[in-house]
């Protein structure tokens, strides 16, 4: 099968995190989803990889993503490497998806901003037809970067406002990595008590920008062209004026 979406992660819950309801918008309306976690976060302080992999797809069911791989780079070490690109590539390859959603590049995190910059490669190698995979070659039509650094001004914001509560459950489905006051295992940003406000804020005042109660914010390279102007205007609310 083709997806029409398809969002990479570095880590189980990357994805559901700051682009959830998105996804869960897009499946609403018909668009087949998938999510592709490039480790299985074997270096996280909570949690097993058994666990994580469990809960990962259970956040694809609340979802309705129709597929959800695992590349199984390695955690801590991922790398744009050769090897790694030509695993991304035969993804892309296979699912064949228009959009490709995937970490901004800006991130204090390695693993984050090493995928994006694999992520970003590979979707452009994927139309290089001298890589050989044994698969025709393709490249998808955009990449948009999610979890945007607080200084990057959005090229736009998706209202998610309907879709806040599924997109809740998604990460709530995440268990292990959350606050749990009877746990034991060391506590991180995480699994703080307040972490779940944070998230719920964040998306917030992506709203704000749009007008609406919640929003998901994303990057494009370069300046999208509105081809349907007239379309493009009707679907602005009037709701904004004050």
């Amino acid at each position: 099968m083709t997806v029409d979406v398809l969002a990479f992660g570095a880590h189980p819950d990357d994805v559901e995190l700051y682009a959830a309801g998105t996804l869960a918008r897009l499946a609403s309306e018909g668009y087949a989803t998938g999510i592709v976690d490039l480790t299985r976060g074997e270096l996280g302080s909570r949690g097993t990889v058994e666990v994580r992999a469990h809960e990962a797809r259970e956040a694809a069911r609340i979802l309705g993503v129709k597929v959800r791989r695992n590349l199984k780079l390695p955690d801590g070490e991922l790398l744009p490497t050769r090897e790694a690109r030509l695993k991304v590539i035969r993804v892309l390859r296979r699912y064949r998806p228009t959009l490709v959603l995937i970490h901004h590049w800006d991130d204090r995190h390695p693993d984050h901003a090493n995928a994006s910059r694999l992520v970003t490669e590979a979707c452009h190698h994927a139309g290089l037809a001298r890589i050989g995979t044994g698969q025709p070659r393709f490249r998808p039509n955009a990449i948009l970067y999610y979890m945007l650094p607080a200084h990057s001004t959005p090229t736009f914001v998706v209202d998610v406002t309907g879709f806040s509560e599924v997109r809740r459950r998604a990460i709530e489905a995440y268990r292990s990595q959350l606050h749990d006051a009877a746990s034991r295992e060391p506590q991180t940003y995480l699994s703080r008590p307040e972490f779940l406000d944070h998230i719920e804020n964040i998306h917030s005042f992506y709203g704000t920008l749009i007008g609406r109660a919640k929003g998901e914010a994303f990057y494009m390279r370069g300046i999208p062209e509105v081809s349907d102007l007239m379309g493009f205007a009707l679907s602005q609310s009037q709701s904004r004026f004050r």
